[in-house]
């Protein structure tokens, strides 16, 4: 196995580096010039500026009531059965209770 180098060519001899030839320029430096715009407003432009800003709400007055809890009060669920990785199914009748009961995986 034989194991090769950027600086040695392929019989192992040390390669010469040859300097650049004609005119040798520094490394960019990148700066950046913001272009002024002479673009016109658009018609959406306009209409914000046109459109008043509303201040928002700091006397804090609006303030909502808490929602009473959400509770079953009717007859025709009589229960909640737990089925196969806790699926809850609502019982109506004594003998869909007793099925559930009876069921196996």
């Amino acid at each position: 196995m034989k194991y090769f180098s950027l600086n040695h060519d392929q019989h192992g001899r040390k390669i010469k580096r040859k300097k650049p030839q004609g005119r040798v320029y520094g490394k960019y430096k990148a700066s950046f010039e913001p272009i002024e715009s002479t673009k016109t407003p658009s018609y959406a432009d306009i209409r914000m500026a046109e459109s008043g800003n509303y201040a928002s709400n700091e006397t804090r007055t609006s303030f909502t009531t808490k929602t009473e809890r959400l509770q079953y009060t009717g007859t025709l669920v009589k229960g909640i059965s737990t089925m196969h990785k806790s699926n809850a199914v609502p019982i109506i009748s004594q003998e869909e209770a007793l099925d559930h009961a009876r069921m196996r995986r």
